[in-house]
């Protein structure tokens, strides 16, 4: 197989590293960031610790994996995995999920599978957030690949039949493990659904069928819970923008701050939960289905395995209460921790500065944001 064609956007193979990590030693931009990243340490000391590791899995148990810990400390009150559902380690495996945080989700995965004696994940990331030559080489010496986005209708078709081969030929080959999306973008009101176009991407690689080829790739849904969203309100936020600017657009320093504010901001308490392998389900499916229909089918397959093993905490069932005005989950949450939520709601919501802010329409997006997994939860069981 001729694998130069994954050049462009495939992480960097180990015997690389010693020139990357110059380049990036060198750079002013990636040493300020790296300073602040890891303060009371010199930077010549952070250099030599880089020039020591061998592998991209060196890197990150050198330096990703204390500083994901550390976050995880900071602000979350608690991160856990339950990979029981995948009992075998060593295989590797295409996980799906929905997506919260635009780095916590796969970071956080990664650390949560080195404590259980596996690999770390290759990540799927879109090259809007790569702003800095920096940022990208980074990004692929910790095991991310390349998902190319402002492209022509011919070149997007091309680039993703290309990352659908990489992909293929990472979980068939590399036996290295996948954590993608399931859709594009993070779901802004937490109403998580799995885009068919991302199952058409997957299924263009591959040998077989539509079916064969998304069994190759072992896909495992994957539930992420996280108690608070710290970029909720800039989610709501944007709800609104969107309703009173024509054409508005998110701009580089929203992504940034985004980014900042999902890193830094309090998560209450994240949960990961692994769901069985689908390929149970793709080997019962009526393979004469036509094609849209069959995307469809998957889709709402891992959607059901999402949605049914979702965490879900007392803040989830207060604001479908508060949004339907009902006491009907009064049973699932005490007093003190409905105005707990309350509270948390209404700081929430004093953070949003935007002309002609319109609060009951923010207070009600944050309430569907907090509400709106307990709903698909209940409707998948």
């Amino acid at each position: 197989m001729n694998t130069t064609e994954f050049d462009e956007i495939r992480p960097y193979n180990d015997d690389e590293l010693p020139q990357i990590f110059e380049e990036l030693i060198a750079d002013p931009a990636f040493q300020k960031a790296a300073c602040s990243a890891i303060p009371n340490v010199p930077f010549e000391i952070l250099a030599q610790k880089m020039r020591a590791c061998k592998t991209k899995l060196d890197f990150q148990k050198t330096f990703c994996y204390g500083i994901l810990w550390k976050i995880a400390k900071d602000f979350t009150d608690g991160l856990s995995l339950d990979h029981t559902a995948l009992p075998d380690k060593k295989k590797a495996y295409t996980y799906i999920s929905n997506h919260r945080d635009i780095i916590l989700d796969s970071g956080f995965l990664s650390i949560l599978l080195v404590d259980q004696g596996m690999d770390t994940v290759e990540i799927a990331i879109g090259d809007n957030l790569l702003i800095y030559p920096w940022i990208k080489k980074l990004v692929r010496v910790n095991k991310s690949f390349i998902v190319q986005r402002a492209l022509t209708m011919r070149q997007m078709l091309e680039s993703s039949a290309r990352m659908s081969r990489y992909m293929h030929y990472t979980i068939m080959e590399k036996n290295q493990s996948i954590w993608i999306a399931q859709r594009e973008g993070r779901a802004k009101d937490s109403n998580d659904r799995t885009q068919d176009s991302v199952l058409k991407m997957l299924a263009m690689g591959g040998e077989g069928d539509t079916i064969d080829r998304l069994m190759e790739i072992n896909i495992a849904p994957i539930a992420i819970s996280y108690e608070y969203d710290p970029c909720d309100f800039l989610k709501a936020q944007e709800f609104q923008l969107k309703r009173d600017i024509e054409g508005y657009k998110k701009t580089t320093q929203d992504d940034l701050r985004n980014m900042q504010t999902g890193l830094f901001g309090y998560k209450g308490k994240v949960h990961f939960q692994a769901a069985a392998c689908i390929n149970d389900v793709l080997e019962q499916l009526d393979r004469s289905l036509p094609k849209p229909e069959l995307f469809s089918h998957i889709s709402s397959v891992i959607d059901k395995r999402i949605h049914s093993n979702y965490r879900i905490y007392p803040g989830n069932y207060v604001a479908h209460d508060l949004l339907s005005g009902t006491c009907e989950f009064v049973s699932h949450y005490t007093q003190e921790e409905k105005l707990h939520f309350e509270k948390y709601i209404e700081q929430q919501l004093s953070k949003i500065d935007i002309p002609n802010k319109d609060v009951p329409f923010l207070r009600e997006k944050l309430l569907l944001m907090y509400a709106n997994p307990l709903t698909n939860y209940l409707s998948a069981l």
